[in-house]
């Protein structure tokens, strides 16, 4: 019998899954969590200044009247997910992998700064199923975030090479 080297007494090592946190790059989420912050007060500020003063004038009554009604809150819950979306974008197109759950990160961190944001107290009082549904939109829309950037990537050639997967292009 002949010795053949492909065999051994060893068992082969045993397949092991990849952690959740395997491949994440903090940095990235850490700057998207803070440009997610930074452009949610941009956009409503914006939105306020260009769409509202106007039309309610420029009182602190009426600021804080506008943000407590119901338009006035749908309205904050929009571009604060743009805000998670952009933040999202960012962070996963700056790590240039697991673009989705790095973006889904930035939407955690970003709960966690409204919650922080929430029990550092705010003069003015917004009903819970407001701070429920901003909580539940915020991963998706940093997830979408960092779908967009994958897609993003993929267009702009920064993603896998068709070569590599077997297809070929026309020609």
């Amino acid at each position: 019998m002949q010795y053949d080297p492909r065999q051994s007494s060893s068992p082969p090592s045993p397949i092991e899954p990849t952690g959740f946190f395997t491949g994440i790059q903090w940095r990235p989420i850490v700057a998207g969590v803070v440009i997610d912050t930074i452009a949610t007060i941009v956009l409503v500020t914006a939105y306020y200044s260009l769409f509202v003063a106007h039309e309610l004038g420029g009182a602190e009554d009426a600021f804080a009247e506008y943000w407590n009604s119901s338009e006035g809150l749908l309205t904050s819950l929009l571009l604060g997910s743009l805000g998670t979306m952009i933040g999202g974008f960012y962070a996963a197109y700056k790590a240039k992998t697991l673009e989705m759950k790095h973006g889904a990160l930035v939407g955690i961190g970003s709960i966690i700064i409204g919650l922080v944001f929430q029990a550092m107290g705010s003069e003015r009082e917004v009903p819970e199923w407001f701070l429920a549904l901003s909580m539940v939109a915020a991963i998706p829309a940093g997830a979408l975030g960092g779908f967009c950037a994958e897609i993003f990537k993929n267009a702009t050639g920064g993603g896998r090479s068709s070569q590599g997967l077997g297809l070929s292009g026309p020609g």
